[in-house]
């Protein structure tokens, strides 16, 4: 790991998102500047709020944080903030510095450059929503870097990226000489550059600072949960021996009850040597996606669509229906137009395409635009089962929420107060409840924790209603069963 000098310190930080959401309790640890770190932890953990404090947008309730004299830190967002969609991407640029900078237009050329986002000298009048997902997480990137920060903060910064965009910006962090902390669930991705592993515990509320490379991390981490297992299987049964000792002999009264406290005492003592294990990240419980009953024939109907040639609309005729059990995968690269057809499908508003009367759509959005932000999970839960039944049943309800890990103390939470991976988990809860019979999912994998991927992959190749699917996650696609693949670049 890198020896520069610390430039980030937590001495006993304590903070709390909210009224009673702890994330970190007591936290201490160390970023030592060129050091190319990963920040690890559970959906909902507080990864993101961790960034917010290192940047100053968080304050900490108790403890302290140091940032190096003259230290700059600049930080890639999730996802671009609603109330900066409209901007243009000049206007975006501007808000990454304090004052107004005179030679930005040049700055932008260099850095998109750097981002590898094509045609960047006419872009910048044009509007951020008009970007695909891709494109959106290539200017966040380029946000950041064109402050030219000492510590770059990357959350999730290979959501919505292509094979090109994820191998591009690997090179990019490989030869990267500043300090850089990644969120990522991409396991190959962190690997490439990494060198060590800061893990945010959900469960203790404590970083635990790890050596190597990723993976050589995640074993480290799965061997000492070996030996801690061990130890207190071990202690168990021995405490267990010397509780029916203590217990023997205190039957026996008389100077036996002195030996049996004595054990007693002794009982207490291995209790309390038992190590505090980290507990592992649950993975939420298999589930399956109702598709809408009694459909039959042809569900959906596409016959032309249109794609994004040299920033040029194109329109394509083909010839394409989908019947249940039909899974369609749109491919090609960022900025061609994915997106954009599958929300004019799932809206009703693709010239070239035709949903069968009385088909319900499930829709899983990139940016989770189907949720309303201001609703709690439950109300946003229980008007989709409200919508599908005609009433709530509350039950089943909260059972599909806890297969998500959407516990009671998240189920009142408002979905704009949740992290992006809860969001994405909510979604699923909701499409369970919905019970579509087109299934439409735009990028299912961003934000969402790697351990649940496997689950979802096998609950999407099982859905028996049409699916359209977009994924850049090879691994993902795989595990489900595709018919056809729609290749929107040829």
């Amino acid at each position: 790991m890198a020896q520069g000098e610390v430039i980030v310190r937590f001495e006993n930080v304590s903070f709390e998102y909210g009224h009673n959401k702890p994330i970190l309790d007591d936290v201490s640890f160390a970023v030592r500047r060129g050091a190319k770190l990963t920040l690890m932890g559970q959906n909902g953990a507080g990864k993101s709020s961790l960034f917010a404090l290192i940047t100053g947008a968080n304050k900490p309730e108790d403890g302290d944080i140091h940032i190096g004299k003259g230290v700059s830190i600049a930080i890639s967002k999730q996802v671009v903030p609603r109330d900066q969609l409209e901007l243009t991407v000049r206007e975006f640029f501007e808000k990454c510095f304090p004052k107004k900078i005179y030679d930005l237009d040049p700055k932008i050329d260099d850095v998109l450059e750097v981002v590898n986002l094509k045609g960047h000298e006419k872009m910048h009048d044009r509007i951020i929503k008009s970007f695909s997902g891709g494109q959106q997480a290539r200017l966040l990137l380029a946000s950041a870097l064109i402050q030219d920060p000492d510590v770059l903060l990357l959350d999730e910064p290979t959501n919505n990226l292509d094979k090109a965009g994820i191998a591009h910006l690997t090179d990019f962090l490989k030869e990267y000489k500043k300090t850089v902390i990644v969120i990522s669930h991409d396991a190959e991705f962190l690997n490439s550059f990494t060198e060590g592993v800061l893990y945010l515990n959900i469960y203790t509320r404590k970083i635990e600072n790890y050596v190597g490379d990723y993976f050589a991390v995640v074993k480290q981490i799965t061997a000492q949960i070996e030996k801690e297992n061990m130890k207190n299987a071990q202690l168990a049964k021995e405490i267990q021996a010397n509780k029916d000792k203590a217990n023997f002999f205190a039957m026996k009264g008389g100077q036996m009850r002195m030996v049996a406290k004595r054990m007693r005492e002794k009982v207490e003592e291995m209790e309390e040597a038992k190590v505090d294990i980290r507990k592992e990240d649950k993975t939420i419980r298999a589930f399956t996606i109702p598709s809408q009953p009694e459909l039959t024939g042809e569900l959906l109907n596409i016959s032309s669509f249109s794609v994004l040639k040299n920033h040029k609309p194109v329109e394509k005729k083909i010839k394409l229906s989908l019947k249940k059990k039909f899974h369609l995968l749109l491919a090609g690269p960022n900025g061609i137009g994915k997106s954009t057809l599958l929300e004019s499908i799932a809206t009703g508003n693709a010239k070239g395409a035709k949903i069968a009367e009385g088909v319900r759509v499930g829709y899983y959005r990139q940016d989770f635009s189907t949720l309303d932000f201001s609703d709690t999970v439950y109300q946003s839960l229980a008007r989709a089962a409200q919508a599908v039944d005609g009433k709530l049943d509350e039950e089943r309800m909260r059972a599909v929420a806890a297969s998500f890990l959407i516990t009671s103390d998240v189920i009142y939470t408002k979905i704009g107060s949740l992290s992006e991976g809860q969001k994405g988990l909510v979604a699923f809860a909701q499409l369970v409840l919905e019970k579509p019979g087109l299934l439409i999912l735009d990028e299912p994998t961003n934000h969402i924790n790697f351990r649940h991927l496997p689950v979802i992959a096998k609950a999407l190749d099982q859905y028996e209603g049409a699916m359209i699917l977009v994924s850049h996650v090879p691994e993902f696609v795989h595990q489900i069963r595709i018919d056809e693949v729609l290749d929107l670049d040829k």
